[in-house]
């Protein structure tokens, strides 16, 4: 099991040489293709897809320091637009940013890079809430959480709509 308050493995602005068509994403998750991953076309399951955001998503939140089993969200919307296949042996780089900070709420934007095609093979986005402690009620991102949002965007030249 995971403590929680333990860094997923997941790259940020200082650990990766990123590609250039992910230079404005803040978080960089690494992720290998596993054998096991492959579908009976002998392509990437497009479950495991999802599977990545949600790894992604959570390295996004712990850069921002959101994500030390105290806070409380959802995820309330996801799809994902798959480009070209993936199979095994690969490594992906999803790139993960805001793409609109709401009040309650952040739209994720996933781009996924991967290493042996030297492409984007796959888009995804996805909506999550942030819930109060009891998980009945929205719950407003605070200023500080708000500015830090901002400032680990800033940092690659990205601005969420807000």
């Amino acid at each position: 099991m995971t403590n929680m308050s333990e860094k997923p493995d997941f790259m940020s602005e200082v650990a990766i040489d990123r590609p250039e068509v992910l230079a404005h994403y803040p978080v960089i998750h690494y992720q290998p293709i596993h054998w096991g991953e492959m579908d009976a076309f002998n392509h990437l399951n497009n479950v495991v897809y999802y599977r990545y955001s949600e790894s992604a998503r959570i390295g996004y939140l712990h850069a921002l320091d959101m994500f030390d089993g105290s806070m409380v969200t959802v995820l309330a919307q996801s799809s994902c637009q798959y480009l070209h296949p993936v199979t095994y042996p690969d490594t992906l780089l999803l790139g993960v940013r805001c793409q609109r900070l709401g009040n309650t709420s952040i739209a994720m934007e996933y781009s996924y890079y991967s290493t042996a095609q030297n492409k984007i093979v796959a888009t995804a986005d996805a909506v999550v809430v942030r819930l109060d402690s009891d998980g009945k009620g929205k719950l407003p991102w605070t200023a500080e959480e708000r500015a830090r949002l901002l400032a680990l965007e800033a940092k690659f030249g990205h601005t969420p709509e807000y």
